[in-house]
């Protein structure tokens, strides 16, 4: 007697559940009710008498279990959307999606996503946002822009560019403290911390013999740890182009010309190794290489 499966309903609800973390996020694309959302979760536990998920307040998290589902479910629901449909070809709209971190989004892609647009109108891009560092699990999107030390086992991966990292800081914090004339005059400013600027390995190139500060503000978003700089909370590492605007305009100045040339962190296109990929990915993948790495 064959195995009864869950119902496809559920699934998309878990799967739709685990991406956002957030069962009243899930249901509102779904188009259904919370109190719906949460009936087709408990009728997928029920169904696999196992937890998938542990709530936690208004947010949940997967269980061990639910991880590993994820990846079976995320691969079904997948080769069931992708089946090509002789009486639906054409009506076929090509679409990409890319999940992105946020402040190369805002940065660094959106500007230039235009150019993309405008040689290929007939692709629609789908955009998604991720904290780097965090989500190391390729999600459903067909491509991920990650950055990371660039080791992501199974995946095939393309490093985009690498940005040298330099101190900042805004003219009205520095006048807060004594002066900043060397790097060893930064033992007298607070220095903002980030899981993805760790400082220890500027602190070697500027000659210092200093351990990663483990007090002080914490910011993991590359962004906010700039507007942190500009709103005076004190000094802090970040790259050319995002901070470029801010230096002309003068929210933040430079402090050396000391820099990191090779940190520890850079841009990475991420994307499921398979036999062959759609075309509208294969060319998204090429004008990303052509775009970034010509840089």
């Amino acid at each position: 007697m064959a195995t009864r499966l869950p119902p496809v309903h559920a699934l998309s609800a878990f799967e739709a559940a685990a991406r956002f973390g957030s069962f009243a996020v899930a249901a509102e694309e779904l188009c259904i009710t919370p109190s719906a959302l949460s009936h087709r979760i408990r009728l997928l536990e029920e169904h696999l008498c196992e937890r998938v998920f542990v709530r936690e307040g208004r947010s949940v998290t997967l269980t061990e279990f639910g991880r590993r589902y994820l990846d079976v479910v995320r691969a079904a629901l997948r080769t069931l959307s992708e089946f090509p449909l002789p009486h639906k070809a054409a009506q076929h709209q090509q679409r990409i999606k890319v999940t992105v971190p946020p402040t190369f989004a805002r940065y660094m892609f959106m500007p230039r996503l235009a150019e993309f647009s405008t040689q290929y109108p007939d692709i629609e891009v789908e955009v998604y946002l991720f904290v780097p560092l965090y989500d190391l699990s390729l999600s459903e999107s067909d491509v991920e822009i990650r950055f990371g030390a660039g080791e992501y086992p199974n995946l095939v991966t393309k490093k985009l560019f690498v940005e040298p990292s330099f101190t900042v800081a805004s003219p009205a914090y520095l006048k807060t403290i004594p002066p900043i004339r060397t790097p060893a005059d930064l033992k007298h400013a607070r220095l903002l911390r980030s899981a993805l600027e760790p400082w220890q390995p500027w602190f070697e190139v500027a000659g210092l013999d200093w351990a990663e500060p483990t007090h002080g503000l914490r910011v993991d978003d590359l962004g906010l740890l700039l507007e942190a700089v500009k709103h005076g909370h004190g000094v802090g590492l970040t790259r050319q182009h995002f901070a470029q605007e801010m230096i002309q305009s003068g929210d933040v100045v430079r402090l050396f010309d000391t820099q990191m040339d090779s940190p520890p962190h850079a841009y990475y296109l991420v994307h499921e190794a398979q036999p062959s990929l759609r075309p509208e990915v294969e060319l998204f993948i090429q004008w990303m290489l052509t775009t970034f790495q010509a840089r």
